[in-house]
């Protein structure tokens, strides 16, 4: 019997004053990393002309990735590396905020549907202070036993993404007709997540999961199995990596590797030096989101590898 174990996610306001909502599956109670994927946000498909789409104002990150992947939709990004870039569906864009970087968010005019994923790479202590940095790649697709594999970083099925990553690491989109069922190989090194996106009655191993659910399976397996029970086609993410083993503290849009680290991130932000620098040209001109207020206890570091449980229940 395998040990999937199901996450779900839970509503929660994406900040700003035109807050949208999104699915957070990662971090919560029972699990707060997969590898080093360490946040994952899910959301749509959504009608922009009910919901506003996405703005989200110039806001900070230290010490982590982000990943942003589209469905549907596209997004315009600004950061302070200096990028300004139209995420579009079936391509990555990989933000490395290192020792600091701020971006905005905010889904073009031309967007009448907005769905995909936000997801964050928890770097290494080792490379938390790493310079910002911004990369672009668009996946070419490959048919595995009739199942479509876009590879967004690390390996799969032959395929490589030319990316480079910080830690060992797996990133691919899954579009699985009804039926499909397909075997990978993988690294037994790695814990895997599979994100169901669309389809009812996806199989990770003897596991169905609903849409919206994740299923965890830790290190020590060298084959995978994900199938479509159900009579649509379903699309996944599939994640994993290398168990992360560095001190974490994650508080709002920082990660650290202890509570005074956060602390200072969030004093610089707030007194706007210069280690996030200044996004331009965003829509809603000088607004930046403020940090919220710190909590009145040290924050402590993330439990990094909880015992296996069903979180079904976390909401």
């Amino acid at each position: 019997m395998d040990d999937v174990e199901i996450l779900t996610a839970r509503d929660v306001p994406l900040g700003g004053p035109r807050a949208m909502t999104v699915r957070r599956t990662l971090p919560q109670r029972a699990r707060s990393l997969i590898g080093a994927w360490c946040f994952v946000d899910h959301y749509g498909p959504d009608d922009v002309a009910t919901t506003g789409g996405m703005d989200v104002p110039p806001h900070p990150h230290t010490g982590l990735q982000t990943v942003s992947w589209l469905f549907t939709g596209e997004i315009q990004h600004r950061d302070t590396v200096g990028v300004v870039a139209t995420v579009r569906p079936g391509e990555l864009n990989l933000m490395t905020a290192g020792h600091g970087v701020a971006h905005s968010e905010v889904s073009t005019a031309g967007t009448t549907v907005l769905h995909g994923v936000q997801l964050w790479l928890a770097l290494p202590a080792a490379a938390r202070g790493v310079k910002r940095d911004f990369a672009h790649h668009v996946p070419q697709a490959l048919e595995v036993d009739g199942v479509t594999v876009r590879v967004l970083l690390g390996s799969l099925a032959g395929s490589t993404s030319p990316v480079p990553t910080h830690s060992p690491l797996l990133g691919a989109e899954l579009v699985l007709p009804p039926a499909a069922a397909v075997t990978f190989e993988v690294d037994p090194a790695f814990e895997h997540g599979l994100l169901v996106d669309a389809g009812d009655d996806v199989r990770l191993q003897d596991t169905t999961l609903e849409r919206a659910q994740l299923g965890y399976l830790p290190a020590g397996r060298d084959r995978l199995t994900v199938a479509n029970d159900g009579p649509e086609p379903a699309r996944a993410l599939l994640l994993g990596g290398t168990p992360y083993d560095d001190d974490l503290v994650m508080w709002w849009n920082f990660v650290g590797g202890s509570h005074d680290e956060v602390v200072q991130a969030r004093e610089d932000w707030e007194s706007e030096s210069d280690r996030f620098g200044r996004v331009e040209g965003y829509v809603g001109g000088t607004q930046r989101l403020p940090a919220p207020p710190l909590p009145g206890v040290r924050l402590k570091p993330r439990e990094l590898h909880p015992a296996a449980t069903d979180a079904s229940a976390w909401g």
